[in-house]
């Protein structure tokens, strides 16, 4: 998320594995809409086998999982968040519009006064 020059990312580790991050948190989303991890892949521009990687991460990460895949014909296949994927989420993106108010501190301010606009060029 970008505030102004300044771009926040959080990251929650699960050891030595990315458990949860903003990429993750908008494909869980997506997921949400979408009602399949291909779909939701589609919507976002990457292909199935990543969407895929990402969600097993996360469940691997999360007890319970965050996301059931439904498999068979007919309205019940395709994937979809649990309640345990709804509250992590749910709490994810609290924690980055808390976060955001980083933008408010006076560290923030401080920093940004000796920021530039924009890089120099590169001396050749």
């Amino acid at each position: 998320m970008k505030v102004g020059p300044l771009w926040l990312k959080l990251q929650i580790a699960c050891g030595d594995a990315l458990a949860l991050g903003p990429g993750k948190a908008d494909l869980l989303e997506a997921i949400t809409v979408q009602g399949s991890i291909s779909a939701a892949a589609r919507k976002m521009g990457m292909s199935y086998r990543r969407a895929w990687l990402l969600v097993d991460e996360m469940n691997r990460c999360f007890e319970p999982v965050l996301v059931e895949t439904l498999r068979g014909g007919g309205l019940e296949r395709g994937a979809r968040v649990t309640d345990t994927g709804r509250a992590v989420l749910e709490a994810y993106r609290e924690m980055e519009r808390e976060a955001a108010a980083i933008a408010e501190r006076p560290a923030y301010a401080r920093l940004r006064s000796y920021l530039r606009a924009s890089p120099l060029a590169p001396e050749s």
